[in-house]
């Protein structure tokens, strides 16, 4: 007999403050801000020299140097250098995977607790030089004597110098993701105003909230910043107005600097546990992470009609509540993750529409609409920033504190991705 898998508690999580790309981490580099995010996190817990089940994090954007990041991180944390650890990567859902994977494993049977995170910096980018460079380089390397090692390099031309930035477009269309965004937003004729106005309600939420205190256990000092600083409290609908389109320069432009996430460096992870591993260490159980899904979208058209890049989750949720027997209504708090506000918006029309969720869902009639007053109530992404390993734990977080508060409830985590997937998540007390 298979024996019942057990429930998998979120035991608390950390980050440090979210910066805009270039501004307070611009020398901090991947594996020190996940050191700084676990280092904070096995304080809290009392985890020093202790080994655990498992960490599992990542990073998107990732120097080569990079290639064993979260087991370095780790073993930088103070947890027992006997404490295994991998890299995970899935684009903006990265570190909700690594969190489900840790999940997995916990309700196997298979450890008792594990670390899940994330971290990005798109200040620390890694800078490519073209295959002609490449080639000189590695025949010096090669080289035995003096000569064979120094004579490649009379080769060299000028324009062998010259730096790539890593590519921001889908290898598949060539697309920036705004670009992708700005499309979806067309078809589903999401506009200009509506964009601004989820914005202005994500700053306005992010800003109450460190106004209220609810970030003082959930964020930690690093390099002197300690807050988010991409938070603008004083924005405005005119401000917002103001600003011009930044994907589509034409006057069908929607999409800004807005109402879409800036680049941003930061880190988070997540302590998840088995309910005796929490309750024998006398630590609190802020919720139970209890369903997941994912999903992938054609984006480029191999098969058919293409579809939104980032509209996999529409497909994930669905997928998801059928499962676990809910609805889209049933729950207290919806994270959805705000890459861009067009694609929140286009997300929540697309659960509304009788024909799509008939056509492309196979449900009989319309998932139905979200309540805005439960939704991304302490702001997301479009605030916050999104380094986009780091999201994942971001939202797992702050969604478990805020069920913690309510003494009870559930609710709906939603991240869209780079190369159209998705990734959600159910969170209940």
């Amino acid at each position: 007999m298979t024996p019942s898998p057990r429930r998998v508690a979120i035991v608390g999580g950390v980050r440090i403050p979210f910066a805009r790309a270039n501004t307070a981490y611009n020398e901090a580099g991947n594996q020190e801000m996940l050191t700084a995010a676990l280092k904070s996190l096995v304080s809290r817990f009392q985890l020093e020299n202790q080994k655990i089940g498992e960490v599992a994090a990542g990073a998107v954007i990732k120097h080569s140097r990079d290639w064993n990041l979260a087991r370095e991180s780790t073993l930088g944390s103070g947890l027992h250098p006997e404490t295994p650890a991998y890299d995970v990567q899935r684009a903006c859902g990265t570190s909700l995977t690594a969190a489900v994977q840790v999940a997995h494993r916990i309700a196997a049977g298979e450890i008792e607790c594990g670390i899940a995170g994330g971290v990005d910096s798109a200040s620390d980018i890694p800078l490519t030089y073209g295959r002609e460079l490449q080639k000189i380089v590695l025949t010096s390397v090669r080289g035995r004597s003096f000569l064979e090692k120094t004579q490649p390099w009379l080769e060299v031309r000028p324009g062998h110098l010259k730096p790539s930035a890593p590519g921001i477009a889908e290898p598949r269309t060539g697309l920036s993701m705004g670009q992708h965004a700005e499309e979806t937003a067309k078809e589903w004729k999401v506009g200009r105003a509506e964009q601004d106005e989820l914005a202005l309600a994500s700053h306005r939420n992010a800003a109450a909230a460190w106004k209220a205190g609810f970030f003082e256990d959930l964020v930690v000092p690093f390099n002197d910043l300690r807050h988010d600083n991409n938070v603008r409290p004083d924005t405005s609908l005119e401000k917002l107005a103001s600003l011009r389109s930044a994907f589509d320069r034409s006057s069908a432009g929607t999409l800004t600097a807005g109402n879409s996430s800036p680049l941003t460096d930061g880190a988070a992870c997540v302590l998840l546990s088995s309910e005796e591993w929490a309750r024998t260490r006398g630590f609190p159980i802020l919720c139970y992470l209890t369903h997941s899904e994912s999903a992938a979208v054609d984006f480029v058209g191999m098969a058919g009609p293409k579809e939104g890049m980032l509209m996999a989750p529409v497909y994930a949720v669905p997928r998801m509540l059928e499962r676990a027997g809910l609805a889209l209504q049933d729950f207290d708090i919806y994270e959805i993750h705000e890459a861009f506000a067009a694609q929140v918006l286009c997300t929540l029309k697309a659960w509304e529409s009788p024909e799509f969720c008939r056509d492309r869902l196979g449900l009989d009639g319309p998932l139905g609409t979200v309540d805005r007053a439960r939704l991304n109530v302490n702001g997301s992404s479009l605030a916050f920033g999104h380094p986009f390993a780091a999201t994942g734990a971001r939202i797992v977080a702050m969604l478990a504190k805020q069920l913690a508060q309510l003494g009870h409830g559930r609710g709906l985590i939603s991240i869209c991705t780079a190369g159209g997937m998705g990734v959600t998540a159910i969170l209940e007390r």
